[in-house]
This record gives C-alpha cells, structure tokens and sequence, in this order.
C-alpha cells in the first residue's frame, strides 16, 4: 500500500509528533508498504493517508478526502486536538468526520469524543526502545522536565516549586526543550538568575536529552494538555519516575492508581511531592516499579501490531 504520511511538525530534538511520525514510517515499511512523509500533501499518489493533528493537517485531510467517501484515511489526534481544538475549531471538526479511523495515543483519549466518534477510533500507545541506565549524580537530586517552552507545557512550574522546597534540600532541576517564543526565553534565563537550583541548557540533540533523562532522579511533566507524551514513554523506557499533572493525557499512560500526580499548575502540591521523593526513598522505589510495570504498553512489537491492525481496517 501506498501511504501519505502527513506531520506538520518540524523535525527537532523534541518535537514529539514528528518522532511519531518518522518511527511510524519506519514500522509501516517494515510491514512492507511504502510511505512518503511530508508536512502537507504534495498530491502523490495514495491508496491511504494517516494524518497527524486535525487541524494543523486539515488541509492535506480535506485534499484527500475529495477522492471519495470513505477514502482510507486515519487522523490521529494530538493533546492540542482532544482537549482544545475539536471544541472550538471548525477544521479540526471536519477531520474528525472525514476520516475513515481515528488514533489516540493513550486510553483516555476517546472518553473525549462523542460516542459516534468513539466506534472509530482505536488505541495506540508509542513505543520507544530501551534507554541505557546512566548512573545519577552522587552530589545533587537531579530532576528534569523535557519539552518545548510553550504554554501548553506549563514549562516553569517546576522552577517555581523549588522555592517552596526546605534550604538543605539538595533536588537541582534542569529543564531541556527549546523556547518556542523569545518570552519564553527571556523568562528561563530570568529563572537562571533568580534561582541557583534552575538550569535551561535549551535544546538538547535527542540522544543527550535521553541520557539526562536517564540519570534523574525524577521526570516532571506538568503539562495542562497532553494527547500522550512521548517523553513520558521515554522515561518507562528508562525506568525513571514520573512526577506529574493529573490530566487525562497523563492519567492514560500511567494508570489511574499512580501515586505521582499533582493538580494542573500547583506548584506547592509538586513541591510537596519532590521533597518527598528525596527524603522517602521507599515512596520512590514505588513510582519507579509502577512506571515499569507500563513497559508492556511501549514495546515496538505492539505498536507494530496496532499499525498492521488500522492498515487492515482501511484497507
């Protein structure tokens, strides 16, 4: 089968949609189809089109809609989808009656749709391969949060919790990703300045976020929406603990009895649960063996399997 591929995201370290997409082409030509990725359709010929985002890719779906009712064509559905555009965007609306199939990337995500919708849409959780255990820093408590500065991210409640942590505390934070705005910029050196337990080295290549990622002690991950983060994958991947927000798009990827969250831009309450985590070593022991026991989720060999399962449907 012939397969068009559509991201519009743009190919950086940790630009999570585009990594889906370029391991999803990678996992469809393993079952033998051939696939052509782009950030809007070109027109090439297609027995099948999977976009991601509905609306950012609405344009490429409606194109290729207009071959035909029921055309194979599957969106899948970013955080800023569910939880954002298809209340209140009429071209993020229209890619969900356009497709043939709808994706969410964890088992939360269609309790947002309404039922019609639901009969649609399956399940497909992001794999990512084993990360290499780094041994973590003897001489702080590092922890990280990994992802672009933008206001979906809540990106600098993790600095502002360290002020709420005692004086002995020995927790250093490191928050990787790239500004997406010279606001956002401005505002991370700011907390450089004003907090000496902060650092932003900026955008990291991927394999040297992994390897940071790896040796923390903890991944915070204090999102207001999130469709299913990848980088929540990484971290079962490397066996790293998860503090974070409990909102939907979390709560599907670790489960709803996880001891880790916090409520959405609290930063007290995530300061409470970080002093925890340093001082209760049996409570860390705990989140980590939860986040391993979701590995089975993120193996390659299921997400595989989901994609072999939607191509059989479209087709």
């Amino acid at each position: 089968m012939r397969i068009a591929l559509i991201t519009p995201a743009r190919p950086t370290a940790r630009a999570g949609n585009w990594h889906t997409a370029r391991r999803w082409a990678d996992l469809l030509r393993e079952l033998g189809h051939r696939v052509r990725v782009e950030t809007v359709w070109s027109g090439a010929d297609a027995d099948a089109m999977i976009a991601l985002h509905a609306r950012r890719s609405h344009e490429s779906i409606r194109r290729f809609a207009r071959g035909g009712p029921g055309r194979p064509l599957a969106v899948v559905l970013t955080g800023t989808d569910l939880y954002r555009d298809i209340r209140s965007d009429a071209d993020a609306r229209e890619s969900l009656r356009l497709a043939t199939r709808l994706v969410v990337l964890q088992d939360r995500g269609p309790l947002e749709l309404a039922p019609a919708l639901r009969r649609k849409t399956r399940v497909i959780y992001q794999s990512t391969p084993p990360v290499a255990p780094v041994p973590p820093l003897r001489r702080a408590f590092e922890v990280s949060t990994i992802g672009h500065l933008r206001d979906e991210k809540d990106p600098f409640l993790l600095a502002a919790a360290l002020a709420h942590l005692p004086a002995a505390s020995r927790i250093r934070a490191v928050q990787i990703g790239a500004a997406m705005t010279q606001e956002y910029a401005d505002a991370a050196r700011d907390w450089e300045r004003r907090e000496r337990r902060y650092r932003w080295p900026g955008e990291l290549p991927h394999g040297s976020a992994l390897r940071r990622l790896a040796r923390s002690r903890l991944l915070v991950v204090s999102s207001r929406m999130e469709g299913g983060a990848n980088v929540i994958s990484e971290a079962i991947a490397a066996g790293v603990p998860v503090l974070a927000s409990r909102i939907p798009g979390n709560v599907g990827m670790l489960g709803s009895r996880y001891g880790g969250y916090f409520p959405v831009g609290d930063e007290r309450r995530l300061a409470r649960l970080l002093q925890r985590a340093e001082s209760d070593p049996a409570f860390l022991r705990a989140l980590a063996r939860a986040v391993r026991a979701r590995r089975p989720l993120i193996r390659r060999s299921r997400e595989r399997a989901a994609l072999r399962n939607l191509l059989a449907e479209l087709a």
